[in-house]
Order: structure tokens, then C-alpha cells, then sequence
């Protein structure tokens, strides 16, 4: 897949009206939709409130700098940051970005295909929420991740409940709609035991389930440490990446 073609895979999301007012309301309901009618259930009022316990749990695992991959309204990365956590949220939606930076947190309106501050230097990248499915390809997805992270770096993806290796298209719709609109996008579901079948190239260092939510954390190969919570401050300086936009955090380790 090339670098454009990569950089576009989120456009489904950028492009949906649906999308954007229910991150502005912070109220559901909201569906990713097959073709053949199938629906999968958006959680928008976990995403647009403050990060619960469960979420707590998998920020103190963080490590280093942390990059959230499809921040969305950005609850992860306003919570690091309350922390004094170094934490940068990316996000195709402009709904999403603007939420993240009004709740404190930092964010660019980027694709995790496209250049990114810091490459190579993030301690931890976060996948919540079913983000492995970005893209509708988890293989480029997690090469990608791994080009991210530093040398030992700590990927934590949450997985879908069931069992499933899926890849489709859909739309994001409301549960009203008949006839959606917009143009269907990739997308892929990973159960944990997928996940852990396509993870070569990474040491699986746990999987947990809290909440009926699951996870996976993965570390980029030659690391000896644990996935334990570090209950560590990162450091960040300010400095304009390759695609100059403003006030950009690029992470130093």
C-alpha cells in the first residue's frame, strides 16, 4: 500500500456527518454499518466522558511518551496530560481534534499513515476503542505502529470481545438511517487471539480483560522490561515536524 494511498484510509471517518455531531453532542447512538446490514455499536458517551477506571488501568501501564492512535474526543490523552504525562492524540476527524485540544489535550488531525512527530521515539502507542481495525489491513497497521515506537516500545491494544479476524467496509451511520450516506470505508475487527497470530515481529507481554473491554500490550522485540506501570514523567519539547503545523510536541527520550 503507498503512502497516499495509506494516508487516505481514514477518510470514512473525516467524512461523516454522523461522526462529527454525535462527538459534538456527546450522545449516541451511532453504528458502523455493513453492506448486508450488519451493526456495530459506537460507544460515544464512554468517548466523550472523562476516562474511566478501566481506561485508568491502561494509562498507568504507559510508558514514555505516549501517541494515541484515533484519539477521537481525546478523554486518554486530557487524562495523561492532567497527569503531567507527555501525550499526543492523532485523529482524521477535525470534530475530534478540536474536542481533544478544548479538554486539555494535545492532538493533530492526522493519519498514523502520514509523517508524524516523533517517529521512532514513542515510548507507548495506544490502539483503544477498536482502532486495530484502521485501515481494514492490522498487518500495515501494526508495521507501521512499530516504526512509532522506540527500541522496547509498549503497544496496548484493546481488542474486540468476540473472537473474529475480520476485514469489511463500512459506513458510519445512526441507527435511524435507512439509506446511508457517504462512501463506505476499510475497516478490520481483531479478537485477541487474532491479534497474537498476526503480531509477528513483537514479544506479547499480556493480555487482560476489565470491564468486558480486552487488551492486548505487545513491545517491539529487544526489550527485557515489563509491561508494569512505570509511575514515570516524561519529558517534551517543542519543535515542528516535517509538515510544519504549530505548537506540534515532538517526544525526546
Amino acid at each position: 500500500m503507498s503512502t497516499a494511498a495509506r494516508a487516505g484510509t481514514g477518510a470514512g471517518w473525516a467524512g461523516a456527518d454522523p461522526y462529527a455531531a454525535a462527538l459534538r453532542s456527546g450522545r449516541g447512538p451511532l453504528f458502523l454499518r455493513r453492506d448486508d446490514g450488519w451493526l456495530l455499536p459506537l460507544a460515544v458517551e464512554r468517548w466523550c466522558g472523562r476516562a474511566d477506571p478501566v481506561d485508568r488501568d491502561v494509562l498507568d501501564r504507559c510508558e514514555g511518551p505516549v501517541l494515541d492512535v484515533g484519539c477521537g474526543p481525546g478523554r486518554l490523552v486530557a487524562e495523561l496530560s492532567a497527569r503531567g504525562r507527555t501525550a499526543l492524540g492523532i485523529d482524521v476527524s477535525g470534530t475530534a481534534v478540536a474536542r481533544t485540544q478544548r479538554i486539555g489535550g494535545q492532538a493533530l488531525r492526522r493519519s498514523v499513515f502520514e509523517p508524524l512527530p516523533g517517529e521512532g521515539r514513542w515510548g507507548t502507542v495506544l490502539l483503544m476503542d477498536g482502532n486495530i481495525g484502521i485501515g481494514g489491513n492490522p498487518d500495515a497497521l501494526l508495521e507501521r505502529l512499530g516504526a512509532l515506537l522506540r527500541r522496547g516500545g509498549l503497544l496496548i491494544a484493546e481488542t474486540d470481545p468476540a473472537d473474529v479476524d475480520e476485514r469489511t467496509r463500512v459506513r458510519v451511520v445512526r441507527y435511524v438511517d435507512t439509506h446511508p450516506s457517504g462512501a463506505p470505508f476499510p475497516w478490520a475487527r481483531l479478537g485477541t487471539p487474532a491479534l497474537l497470530r498476526r503480531a509477528r515481529g513483537w514479544d506479547a507481554t499480556g493480555h487482560w480483560t476489565a470491564g468486558g473491554r480486552r487488551f492486548v500490550a505487545l513491545r517491539t522485540r529487544h526489550s527485557s522490561n515489563s509491561a508494569e506501570p512505570p509511575n514515570r514523567t516524561a519529558v517534551i519539547t517543542s519543535q515542528r515536524a516535517r509538515k510544519p503545523s504549530a505548537d506540534i510536541p515532538v517526544a525526546r527520550t
